[in-house]
């Protein structure tokens, strides 16, 4: 992460519309500091970006075993589409009774639009002035605009009167003329509509080659998840094939059940180790540091293969395990290459399996496709991959060759996700190989903007825009989610049990001691929380639980129940759970409310951070007093 720390780490400048008080900045440094084909696609190799050292090849291959492959039941939200004229099934008004007119009127009656009215709509248009104009007169200059709803509705009315006068041959020319044009702009507008929801709609069917999904599958995909413009009316032309990932996954699973991945196989995990992972992964405050121990410095490996296998995703998107172990076996070298106290292995692992317990507690998931949740899982491991052990702006002071190439914008942010991105061009440690073009492009535009949005200097920008959107009626772009639990899962450990919190605050500590030592040496200022002889430890604490981390995770917490309470609420009325603890607990708006094991154990960890604070106060008081006396007396 060159997040936390970079960010908010010494003299980080932070973007924010208004500036932070000095105790939220000085508070925040204290935390965190800071396939061309389907198969076998990779990146196109352009100007590398800075190398990591050079991968070395690993011989050992684990035996041989195929993961079973399982269901994931795909449920796409479906959208009405016009049925068209002339069918018999549609030749009835919206009381279901036949209409006196013929067929033509009936479904113009019915459609006014590319949607269904309802029966509010229908009687609300009905009494619209427009349509009562489109009933009693001939001309057009006080019809609606073309393109909206009430002039499909009034042209519908409007050409039923014109066809009765037609018949009865009691209407002029000019008249007729005028209102045909006018119908003509209406159906144009609709049809343009139209045919722009279907293209956005039919365009990734083409991605999945036959060679993926066989025929069978791929019918039984564009029957069970399209929905086409004639798939109501008649079922004669080819449906079309909905835009949502998941039916493209869904095929490619259901064919794997077929077709076994003779190349996967287990990673070995130790006894001792699967004991931890299966205890204590699904929870909060889970112990990444007694698992690192119990695996020999082997934390991030495991843990990426757990959360890589619990998901399912080794087998959906056809990893080689041999390939995913030297994978997980370079990000831990990378991890470790400059001994850093904090950001190293351990927290990598840690927030990954935070990102893990976020999605998985909260039932996130449900809101994600296997794509996305490969990505945020990723992203989480390699957030801070080859981590230098300083802060951005000490890279930008000191000129160094990465602020330079990165033109001292989120420097170390992007050299992670480069840097891991430049190793995974390497066969032996691409793991992407059984990304589709497309699904790679998505994948690399999520991990990049994840990692991207854990600078922290984007921290009071990126909680002011999410709270923005909370506040507006429209959905959370899945983006913008999944960055924010990336960045709260980079900054969460005073959310962790005290012993946790404390381990990782002396870490991050002696970081920031040891940059500082490395300033003092370059006869630079040393950055704020730097200087192991002044730093006020607990009061920096407190201020970074107080202006960063506590608001962080209650707009977190808003923003999940936001995504997910309707989800919750059709489980509520189909007779299901109620929310991630079954328990139909509600908040005081009666939208069911988001399980928050974070916010008690904030509490205690500030009030023990402020007994300190008041101890460390009188100490320093002490010690001003004890120098002023020696002032004097010398």
């Amino acid at each position: 992460m060159g997040s936390c720390i970079s960010s908010v780490g010494p003299q980080s400048p932070v973007r924010a519309t208004e500036p932070p008080e000095p105790a939220a900045t000085a508070a925040a440094a204290a935390v965190t500091g800071r396939g061309q084909s389907n198969k076998g696609f990779k990146p196109e190799e352009n100007q590398k970006p800075p190398t990591p050292p050079q991968p070395q090849q690993r011989n050992g291959q684990l035996p041989q075993a195929a993961p079973a492959a399982r269901i994931v039941e795909v449920k796409p939200v479906r959208r009405p589409a016009t049925p068209p004229a002339g069918d018999s099934s549609s030749n009835r008004s919206l009381t279901g009774e036949k209409t006196k007119n013929n067929e033509m009127d009936d479904q113009s009656e019915k459609n006014a639009g590319s949607e269904p009215l309802s029966g509010l709509m229908y009687n609300s248009l009905q009494k619209a002035p427009s349509t009562q104009y489109a009933e009693s007169e001939l001309g057009t200059e006080r019809m609606p605009s073309v393109g909206t709803p009430e002039a499909s509705f009034a042209c519908s009315v409007r050409l039923k009167k014109i066809a009765r006068l037609v018949e009865e041959d009691t209407i002029n020319k000019e008249l007729l003329v005028q209102n045909l044009r006018y119908a003509v702009q209406v159906l144009e507008a609709v049809y343009e509509d139209e045919t722009k929801r279907l293209c956005n709609e039919d365009d990734d069917l083409p991605e999945v080659s036959p060679n993926e999904v066989p025929s069978e599958v791929r019918d039984w995909l564009a029957s069970t998840f399209t929905r086409s413009q004639t798939s109501l009316k008649q079922n004669k032309e080819k449906p079309h094939f909905r835009s949502v990932a998941n039916a493209i996954r869904a095929g490619i699973m259901v064919e794997r059940i077929y077709r076994r991945l003779s190349s996967s196989s287990s990673i070995s995990v130790p006894p001792n180790v699967l004991l931890l992972l299966k205890a204590g992964l699904d929870e909060w405050c889970f112990d990444v540091f007694e698992l690192n121990e119990v695996s020999e410095n082997h934390a991030m490996k495991f843990v990426g293969f757990e959360l890589l296998h619990k998901y399912d995703l080794i087998s959906k998107f056809k990893i080689n395990s041999s390939v995913l172990e030297n994978f997980l076996y370079k990000c831990e070298e990378g991890y470790s290459k400059w001994g850093n106290p904090y950001h190293n292995l351990v927290h990598g692992a840690d927030v990954a399996q935070t990102c893990h317990f976020i999605m998985h507690d909260s039932k996130l998931v449900n809101w994600l496709t296997d794509l996305e949740i490969f990505a945020t899982i990723i992203a989480a491991l390699i957030h801070d991959y080859e981590h230098t052990g300083t802060t951005n702006n000490f890279h930008i002071n000191t000129n160094s060759d990465l602020a330079l190439l990165y033109n001292d914008k989120g420097v170390l942010e992007n050299y992670h996700v480069s840097a891991i991105f430049t190793l995974m061009r390497e066969d032996d440690y691409n793991i992407l190989t059984g990304l589709t073009r497309e699904e790679y492009k998505e994948f690399r535009a999520l991990v990049i903007d994840m990692v991207l949005n854990t600078d922290m200097s984007l921290h009071f920008q990126q909680i002011k825009n999410m709270k923005q959107l909370l506040s507006m009626p429209e959905k959370i772009d899945k983006e913008k989610a999944l960055a924010l639990m990336l960045h709260c899962a980079d900054i969460s450990h005073p959310g962790k049990r005290w012993d946790l919190h404390y381990r990782w605050t002396l870490g991050l500590l002696e970081e920031f001691f040891r940059q500082g030592d490395r300033e003092r040496a370059l006869d630079l200022p040393c950055s704020p929380l730097c200087d192991r002889t002044v730093t006020m430890v607990a009061q920096s604490q407190v201020g970074f639980i107080d202006f960063i981390m506590e608001p962080s995770f209650n707009v977190l917490g808003d923003m999940l129940e936001k995504i997910l309470g309707p989800l919750f609420e059709q489980q509520r009325k189909a007779g299901g759970s109620a929310g991630p603890d079954d328990d139909g607990s509600a908040s005081e708006s009666g939208s069911p409310s988001i399980r928050r094991p974070w916010a008690d154990v904030i509490k205690e960890n500030r009030a023990t951070w402020k007994a300190r604070a008041e101890i460390e106060e009188a100490e320093k008081k002490q010690r001003e007093a004890e120098a002023a006396e020696k002032e004097e007396a010398g």
